[in-house]
């Protein structure tokens, strides 16, 4: 990391793929999803049923199963006590905990600055031209991005970057809830990376993050006459006890903005670009429409 122009903030390069502790934190998770699947088999339940009984996603459930997550406290000791596991789940909490810190630096370089004031953020607004939000982003669309990568990423390197994406998407729902908003670009719903699935499987999942009492969609129609975002995509953060920040990533480089004008200047913008997106009615709608095509 080096430092950027005055007044800007830092410009973070990736010389390299470097990660800490990444693959003790991934076998953690996977030694725990084991346990949870040979309990949830004992049980006689399928991944759907243990969700609906524990208020979880199927897709959450078999991400945890196969090591893909790090389990919440919480899933650990309703699991433990819906599947009998008489403590064998809630012992794994100290050592989830002490995982949940190493994930922070299972990021390339050149984020892991802006990961650490994610995760401690009351506030995030989202501005996306070419991808939804990370934090809004299914596994398997994760995965499509990643292998798309040039140069061609590690199997290895893939996995770990999969494992703390979603991590990353766990604040979306711990207490206190941030609050987020995201204008999505219609073209961003409309491009079918990966396929019908994966895309309709992203669509289905920004519609369910939509209705979430934190989450406001929108999406900046392509017919807009006016579009104040055709400078790129951004990211305005607040994080706790301290000012906003902005965040710019492009080509693999990434640009933490702490100069109060600069800030100052993309949140006006973004305040207007919000003006000219749909409503969140509108938006919720629109993707209801794109999922129904072929």
């Amino acid at each position: 990391m080096r430092d950027g122009r005055a007044g800007v903030g830092m410009t973070m390069t990736e010389p390299q793929e470097t990660y800490d502790d990444g693959e003790q934190v991934g076998d953690l998770n996977r030694a725990i999803g084991k346990q949870v699947k040979v309990l949830r088999e004992r049980a006689g339940l399928t991944q759907k049923e243990l969700g609906d009984r524990l208020g979880y996603s199927e897709d959450l459930v078999s991400s945890l199963e196969r090591g893909r997550r790090t389990p919440q406290r919480e899933f650990l000791e309703a699991a433990d006590e819906l599947l009998d596991a008489g403590g064998l789940l809630m012992a794994t909490i100290e050592n989830v905990e002490a995982a949940k810190a190493k994930a922070r630096v299972r990021h390339p370089a050149w984020f892991r600055d802006y990961a650490r004031l994610e995760a401690s953020a009351v506030e995030i607004n989202f501005f996306s031209t070419l991808a939804p939000p990370g934090l809004l982003q299914t596994e398997d669309f994760i995965r499509t991005l990643l292998n798309g990568r040039q140069p061609l990423l590690s199997e290895e390197t893939i996995e770990q970057r999969v494992v703390s994406r979603l991590a990353r998407q766990e604040i979306l729902t711990r207490w206190p809830l941030p609050m987020v908003t995201a204008v999505i670009d219609e073209s961003v719903l409309r491009r079918k990376l990966g396929g019908r699935k994966v895309r309709q499987g992203q669509l289905e999942y920004l519609l369910q993050s939509g209705c979430l009492r934190n989450i406001t969609l929108q999406v900046l129609p392509l017919d807009c006459e006016e579009n104040s975002g055709v400078d790129g995509p951004f990211v305005l953060l607040t994080p706790k006890g301290k000012q906003q920040v902005a965040y710019l990533e492009v080509q693999g480089v990434g640009q933490l903005i702490t100069d109060p004008e600069q800030v100052r200047i993309l949140a006006a913008r973004y305040g207007r670009i919000r003006g000219q997106a749909l409503t969140p009615r509108e938006s919720l709608a629109l993707m209801q429409e794109l999922l129904g095509e072929p």
